[in-house]
C-alpha cells in the first residue's frame, strides 16, 4: 500500500543545486519529466500564442522546440484554478511541425491536463490524480489505442503549476486512430466512406466563439450547446429511441443527440461526407430499432463493429464514468469499414464521484436518475442491453478480461503502483504544496479508490454473471 502524506501551504526553492538550470521547485531526486515552458504573450484559450518549450528528464535537457499555447476545457476551464493547457509544436516560421517527445511518437498536439480543484473552496474532483491515467492504461490493456499519458512538473514563465499529466490530443494518424485520409475532394462511392471521427460532446470553447477575450470563455456556459449544421448533425430519434419531430438545432433539448464533425473537421468537410456519415448513422439505428432480438437474425452488426461496442461498455462501466457515453465520447469509422466505438476519454468525474448513478446500477441508465439534465445517454446502450447475443458477447469478453488483464491483482495492483511512485518522487506533496487544498489523507483517498473498484467488480461480475 502507500504512504500516509499530508498537506498544507506551498513552498517553492530558488535553486535545485544544478549549475546550467534553475528550476522553480526542487525536484531532487523525482523521475518525473520536467517542462519549461516561456510565453512572452498573455495566453488566451484561442488562438494560441508562441512559446518555448524545453524538457528535462533527470534535470537534463533533452528537448527545446517552439511551440503555440492556449488554455483548453470547457467546464474544466470555468471551474478549475488549476488550469489545462493545449500545445502544438512549430517550426521558426510557425507552421506545424512534429516533434518527438518523451517516448511518444512524432507528434504535433499535445495537452498538459490538470486537475480540476478550487483552492478557495476547498475541493478538488480527483484528489488521487489517477483518474485519467488508470482508465487510459486499462483500456489500452483490452487492445486498444488510448491516449498515451506521463505524470509531469510544468513551469510557466518560472512559476511552478503543479504535476500535470502530459497527454495526446486524439487525432486521426497512424499511431493514433488510425483511419484513413478523408479529403474535401474524396466522394466518390469508395473514399466517401472513410475515415470519420465523430463526437458527442458539448460545443464550448474557441471553436464555437474563437477570438474572445480570455474573460468571455470564464462564463460562456451558453456556448456548451451551439449545434449548428455546420458542426453537427442530429439523430432522428430522441434518447429513448422515439422519432424526434421537432427541427433540429436551435435550443436544443435534453431529448435531442447530435454528433460533431471531429474528422474531417467541420470547415473541410464536403458536403458528401456529411451526407455519407449521417445517413449511415441513421441506418444503424433504425436497424437496431427494427431488429427482432426474439430471432437469431441480426441487421445491427452489419454497421457496427460490435467487439468495440462491448469493450466500450465495460470501461465506461468499470470505472463508472457518468460522462461517459453522454458527452466526450468519441467514434471512428475507417474507410469501408463498420463504426467503431472510442477511445476512450475525459474521466475527471468518473469512479463514483459526484453519485448521480447508484453503485449497483449501470451508467447507461442515467436518465433514470438524472433526466433532467441537458445531455442524456442516447438510446443506443440500452437498446444494445436488450439484445440476448449483444449480453452474451458481452459475458464472454468480461470473463476473459477478468481472467486476465482486469484481475483484481492487476487492476489494484496498478492503483498502487502508480500511487507509489508518485509519492515516492514527491509528486504528491509538490502539487499539493503548489495547490493547497484543506489538509487530506492521501493514503485514504487511494483507499477509497482501491475499494470503490473492488466493490464495482464484485458487482459487476455478479450482473454479468445472470446474464
Amino acid at each position: 500500500m502507500v504512504g500516509l502524506l499530508l498537506f498544507g501551504c506551498a513552498k517553492d526553492v530558488d535553486d535545485t543545486k544544478n549549475d546550467e538550470e534553475v528550476f522553480a521547485v526542487d525536484i531532487s531526486g523525482s523521475q518525473l519529466p520536467y517542462f519549461k515552458i516561456e510565453v512572452a504573450e498573455v495566453i488566451q484559450n484561442e488562438p494560441k500564442v508562441p512559446a518555448v518549450l524545453k524538457l528535462f528528464e533527470n534535470k537534463i535537457k533533452t528537448l527545446e522546440s517552439n511551440i503555440g499555447i492556449e488554455y483548453r476545457g470547457s467546464t474544466s476551464f470555468r471551474l478549475s484554478d488549476k488550469k489545462s493547457y493545449g500545445i502544438e509544436a512549430w517550426d521558426a516560421s510557425g507552421a506545424d511541425t512534429d516533434i518527438q517527445l518523451l517516448d511518444y511518437p512524432l507528434g504535433e498536439d499535445f495537452m498538459f491536463t490538470g486537475q480540476v480543484l478550487n483552492v478557495n473552496e476547498n475541493w478538488v474532483w480527483d484528489a488521487t490524480f489517477l483518474h485519467h491515467y488508470l482508465g487510459y492504461k486499462w483500456y489500452a490493456a483490452m487492445g486498444h489505442y488510448a491516449s498515451r499519458s506521463t505524470f509531469v512538473d510544468l513551469e510557466i514563465n518560472g512559476k511552478y503549476k503543479g504535476v500535470y499529466l502530459f497527454m495526446e490530443k486524439l487525432k486521426e494518424d497512424g499511431d493514433r486512430i488510425d483511419i484513413d485520409d478523408l479529403l474535401p475532394n474524396e466522394n466518390d462511392e469508395l473514399n466517401v466512406t472513410g475515415g470519420y471521427i465523430l463526437k458527442i460532446d458539448k460545443t464550448a470553447g474557441g471553436d464555437v466563439a474563437p477570438g474572445q477575450p480570455l474573460e468571455y470563455y470564464l462564463n460562456n456556459w451558453g456556448d456548451d450547446a451551439k449545434y449548428t449544421q455546420d458542426n453537427s448533425f442530429r439523430s432522428a430519434f430522441d434518447s429513448f429511441g422515439a422519432p424526434l419531430n421537432s427541427e433540429p438545432y436551435g435550443n436544443k433539448t435534453s431529448q435531442e443527440t447530435y454528433f460533431l464533425y471531429e474528422y474531417p473537421k467541420a470547415d473541410r468537410i464536403s458536403d458528401q461526407q456529411k451526407a455519407y456519415i449521417q445517413n449511415y448513422i441513421h441506418e444503424f439505428e433504425l436497424a437496431l430499432l427494427n431488429d427482432d432480438f426474439t430471432s437469431d437474425s441480426r441487421t445491427y452488426t452489419n454497421f457496427i463493429d460490435v467487439e468495440s461496442f462491448v469493450d466500450y461498455f465495460i470501461i465506461n462501466e468499470l470505472t463508472k464514468n457518468v460522462d461517459g457515453y453522454r458527452l466526450s465520447t468519441y467514434m471512428h469509422k475507417d474507410k469501408g469499414g463498420k463504426l467503431k466505438m472510442g477511445p476512450i476519454w475525459d474521466l475527471n468525474i468518473a469512479y463514483n464521484i459526484g453519485g448521480r448513478v447508484p453503485d449497483d446500477n449501470w451508467i447507461i441508465n442515467y436518465n433514470d436518475f438524472e433526466p433532467n439534465d441537458l445531455w442524456l445517454v442516447h438510446f443506443w446502450w440500452k437498446r444494445l442491453m436488450q439484445d440476448p447475443q449483444f449480453r452474451s458477447q458481452l459475458k464472454t469478453r468480461w470473463f476473459a478480461l477478468r481472467a486476465s488483464v482486469f484481475s483484481d491483482d492487476q487492476i489494484l495492483g496498478l492503483v498502487d503502483q502508480t500511487a507509489t511512485y508518485l509519492i515516492e518522487n514527491g509528486a504528491i506533496e509538490r502539487n499539493y504544496n503548489r495547490w493547497p487544498i484543506l489538509s487530506f489523507d492521501y493514503n485514504d483517498r487511494i483507499s477509497q479508490l482501491r475499494n470503490f473498484l473492488s466493490n464495482r467488480l464484485n458487482w459487476m461480475d455478479s450482473e454479468i454473471g445472470s446474464y
